[in-house]
């Protein structure tokens, strides 16, 4: 992946977290698979929808790493290899669909209905800090 030009500036020290959450997410962007809505539920609630047809809940796996949302989904060797298909339309790949996340977004959990996975999340208002610094004298 090329590296961004803006991040290489000599007066932007410090930065490589940013860099790093920037290509993360230009990276999670170039995926298409599986489809995806997101929506804003109001006061700071968000929900991702994924299609993912034909999966069954315990072939899902949804988890929060580094600040990153991962969905996974497994499709086990099981499946009827001896059927005929005139048009198979319906994926039958595995996936992994990735989310960067701002700083304090949490998941609230995962629902699976009609072939939709709901993925719940939210920022909570941080709690307010006063810290009183004490004066010194200058003496």
């Amino acid at each position: 992946m090329n590296r961004s030009i803006l991040f290489d500036s000599p007066f932007l020290l410090g930065f490589e977290h940013t860099r790093a959450l920037v290509e993360r997410a230009a990276k999670a962007a170039a995926e298409s698979y599986p489809p995806y809505n997101v929506e804003d539920r109001g006061a700071g609630a968000i929900r991702i929808t994924l299609a993912v047809a034909g999966f069954a809940p315990d072939q899902l796996e949804v988890t929060v790493e580094d600040r990153q949302l991962v969905v996974a989904g497994k499709r086990d060797g099981s499946a009827r290899t001896e059927d005929s298909y005139l048009h198979r339309g319906i994926a039958a790949r595995g996936f992994i669909r990735t989310f960067v996340l701002a700083d304090g977004m949490v998941v609230e959990g995962a629902t699976l209905e009609h072939g939709l996975l709901h993925i719940d999340l939210a920022r909570p208002e941080p709690e307010t800090r006063i810290v009183k610094v004490p004066i010194r004298g200058a003496g």
